[in-house]
């Protein structure tokens, strides 16, 4: 049996939504083929482990929680990959548990922007998901853009700038906004997801306002020509860069100009949240909730031709940015103009667009199967690759090797 090694929490504003997107994750997993190994990272970056954290109907009281499990470290000890208790005890068991694949189910800032990637590739352990190039620029809107633009990919007119060069000079950037880009806009933070810290402007009142409140999430502010005429579209990606399919589209529909954290993860449900063991009927924590049940025309109302076309650079946005695994692209449409541009990449989407995948026909069993394949085929090619040299060329002989300071002899 493997090993999966589930991450999730994070020092994140999308923290519960990580809870809650593997609460469904873990729901559909096939346990005969893979045993769980829940690491839970709280707001303050500690880990833990232990059944309970797989229990979302656990999370409504986190002391309780966090008492009944086991604070822990994951080292590689040059043969296994270990969850270790973290301080080790006098007396009693130190190594709780072994990790085969590493399962990262983590969104936002500290965790999706390629931090954990990082972590996984420093134990030499497979990880599913995107790689950290694929990770950070998944996560900075403005590189991705940049990117997407050099490479021919449609996007909206934006201007960025850091939050220091705001405060430095506020009426230069506003000026600046102002003469590049026209109203109405939008203002989101660089890096964030989930629709935290974004506003709509359409007057320089209502920008200088936007971007306080951006600041507020990020030290990098992106702004946008809003599209008036809008549709949103999202269309979910699975595979690698040489092998990947894309999911039916889905329009989603929203309350407010601007589709919200609570549009999205509130939804209008009033369905209990099933978790791996329990469910919460109450709050944010709804195994159920999420993107999977936000309002929504699913398959979305477009024509043949624009759906192909949406399909088709769903698919080419994840091959430039290197992804892996499941992505969501997500769209906008000017029905006036007709005009198709990405708005942006999830690179570890919520609910990790399982719904989509169904619509598809493919079950959620069967998508979580193929993400953690594609992570052990990509390890195994990683693998054949040189990383180090087996020479030790500071035991050579010889008149000794200058260093910064001196000489090794």
């Amino acid at each position: 049996m493997i090993k999966l090694g589930v991450f999730f929490g994070g020092k994140s504003v999308e923290h519960e939504i990580s809870v809650i997107t593997m609460s469904q994750a873990m729901s559909s997993i096939n346990t005969d083929k893979y045993e769980i190994v829940p690491i839970y990272i709280s707001k303050e970056g500690v880990m833990y482990t232990g059944d309970d954290l797989l229990d979302l109907y656990q999370y409504k009281d986190m002391d309780v929680l966090l008492k009944r499990s086991y604070k822990v470290a994951v080292v590689n000890d040059g043969k296994n990959v270990n969850v270790v208790r973290c301080p080790a005890p006098l007396i009693g068991k130190k190594v709780l548990n072994t990790i085969d694949i590493a399962f990262p189910i983590v969104h936002g800032t500290n965790v999706e922007d390629g931090t954990m990637a990082a972590f996984f590739n420093l134990l030499g352990i497979p990880y599913v998901g995107p790689d950290i190039l694929a990770s950070s620029v998944g996560m900075d809107k403005i590189a991705m853009k940049k990117i997407l633009r050099e490479s021919g990919i449609p996007v909206v007119d934006y201007y960025s700038f850091w939050t220091m060069e705001y405060i430095k000079d506020e009426e230069k950037i506003v000026k600046d906004i102002e003469e590049k880009l026209t109203y109405p806009l939008i203002v989101k933070p660089g890096n964030l997801g989930s629709s935290v810290g974004i506003k709509k402007a359409k007057n320089k009142v209502e920008l200088q306002e936007a971007i306080d409140f951006a600041m507020e999430f990020a030290d990098r502010i992106i702004v946008e020509k809003a599209v008036e005429n809008l549709k949103e579209i999202n269309c979910s990606v699975l595979g690698n860069v040489c092998d990947s399919e894309a999911s039916v589209c889905e329009e989603p529909i929203f309350s407010d100009e601007i589709l919200s954290y609570a549009d999205k993860y509130m939804g209008s449900s009033s369905k209990s949240g099933k978790g791996v063991k329990g469910s919460v009927k109450s709050g944010n924590l709804s195994g159920e909730k999420g993107m999977a049940v936000s309002s929504k025309k699913l398959p979305a109302d477009i024509p043949d031709n624009q759906r192909d076309e949406i399909q088709t650079l769903a698919k080419e946005t994840f091959k430039i940015l290197g992804c892996s695994g499941v992505a969501r692209v997500d769209f906008l449409i000017d029905t006036k103009e007709n005009k198709v541009y990405v708005n942006e990449i999830n690179t570890i989407p919520g609910a990790l667009s399982y719904y989509l995948w169904e619509a598809t026909g493919k079950s959620f069993e069967k998508e979580l199967d193929e993400m953690i394949d594609i992570a052990l085929k990509r390890h195994r090619e990683r693998e054949k690759l040189t990383f180090s040299y087996d020479q030790n060329i500071l035991a050579m002989q010889g008149n000794g090797i200058k260093g910064a300071k001196g000489k090794i002899k």
